[in-house]
């Protein structure tokens, strides 16, 4: 005899078995030995024998010539493999090698089908050892499911959470930014309309000087207004227009109006070119201020004086404007962040929401804005608006 029975008797596939049957199979199986290290059987080989492990331990592993193998199972005594590729006659789905020196009983393909042909209860006892084997399987995937849920559901909140913190802190920062480019831009107005409301108190007087302090205070006035509204479009985020009938010809003279004196202080020359002459339906408040930035930022960029160019003209469906300056011009690193919120290159300052705020107009017109810019040459900012005459 080769003294396997006992052995064989304690494995989970045969303990249904009678002695003589079990017998049987001993007198069948065969020793086999593995170094460390060493290949027992490749994935997709062809399925020839079943093995039993005697003593030592056994890795599976999938794709094991990959870069990234994945560990399946590790085998110690007692337990079998190989025998699912010989039950449904499909080549090897797994690699299996040999952890340490390890022995092994096997039996061959032939024998293994006389035994399940000839011998029912052997049959009937592998299909139940199968069917505990994968109930077994079964529940340990479903147990590392649940595994798995509960960490992705832990690192969902997690993420969740960061990404709440994330928002609450740019939100704050925004909010600190807001605060700093309030204070700061609404000072310098608010010290201009106290300075002239004090000379009004003092030269109450002197008609002349009333006026003309009268006059830069309602300008000083309007400066907060232009700086509250880009605060509060800014703030909303969308845009809703209130569209109405506007003259092109009487929206560039309130441009000048409004901005003529301090282009004037820094010896700019004004050219006009307008020819649309029939009225149009935008939003005259917002498309007053765009045009107000606009001039205001070429103004900025022309210290030691220049030419301003205003042109508007009709480009089939849609109102061409354009603002140009023979200005200092824009670096490229300029230029791609201007309309970023709060980014100002201007020495004088500003909110740095001027550009954002004409992008959101313009887009919300359905328009088009384009910059183009040259350092030492100037700057030309169009923007194409539908015509609706």
């Amino acid at each position: 005899m080769s003294g396997y029975f006992t052995f064989l008797r304690d494995v989970y596939f045969f303990k249904d078995l009678s002695d003589e049957e079990l017998h049987r199979i001993e007198g069948l199986c065969k020793e086999d030995r593995f170094r460390p290290g060493e290949v027992i059987f490749r994935e997709n080989s062809p399925a020839e024998r079943f093995f039993i492990v005697l003593d030592g331990m056994v890795e599976v592993w999938k794709d094991y010539s990959a870069p990234h193998p994945d560990l399946l199972a590790v085998h110690g005594q007692g337990h079998l493999f190989g025998e699912m590729a010989l039950i449904d006659d499909l080549p090897r789905s797994a690699t299996v090698v040999a952890k340490s020196e390890t022995r092994v009983l096997y039996l061959f393909r032939r024998e293994f089908d006389r035994i399940l042909h000839e011998n029912a209860s052997v049959s009937m006892s592998i299909l139940r050892s199968l069917s505990a084997m994968v109930r077994k399987s079964n529940e340990s995937f479903v147990e590392d499911l649940r595994r798995q849920n509960t960490e992705l559901e832990t690192a969902y909140e997690e993420l969740q959470s960061a990404q709440q913190e994330l928002i609450r802190a740019e939100r704050l920062s925004n909010l600190g930014k807001f605060s700093s480019m309030i204070l700061h831009d609404l000072r310098n107005p608010i010290s201009v309309v106290k300075s002239y409301g004090e000379m009004l108190q003092l030269f109450a007087g002197d008609g002349e000087k009333v006026r003309e302090y009268a006059t830069n205070v309602v300008r000083e006035a309007e400066r907060l207004n232009r700086i509250a509204s880009e605060f509060l479009d800014y703030s909303r985020g969308e845009i809703r227009l209130d569209l109405q009938i506007v003259s092109v010809d009487q929206l560039i003279q309130q441009v000048m109006e409004s901005v003529g004196e301090s282009l004037a202080s820094r010896h700019i020359e004004v050219v006009i070119v307008n020819s649309i002459h029939e009225p149009v339906l935008l939003d005259h408040e917002r498309i007053l201020r765009v045009m107000i930035n606009l001039v205001d930022n070429a103004r900025k960029a022309m210290r030691r004086g220049g030419t301003l160019t205003i042109k508007a003209e009709r480009h089939e469906s849609l109102a061409k404007v354009s603002v140009a300056d023979t200005g200092e011009g824009m670096t490229q690193g300029t230029r791609e962040r201007i309309l970023e919120p709060f980014f100002s290159s201007s020495e004088d300052g500003g909110t740095g929401l001027g550009m954002v705020i004409v992008k959101n107009v313009v887009d919300a017109h359905r328009g088009t804005l384009e910059v183009e810019s040259e350092e030492g040459k100037g700057t030309t900012v169009t923007i194409m608006l539908p015509l609706r005459s």
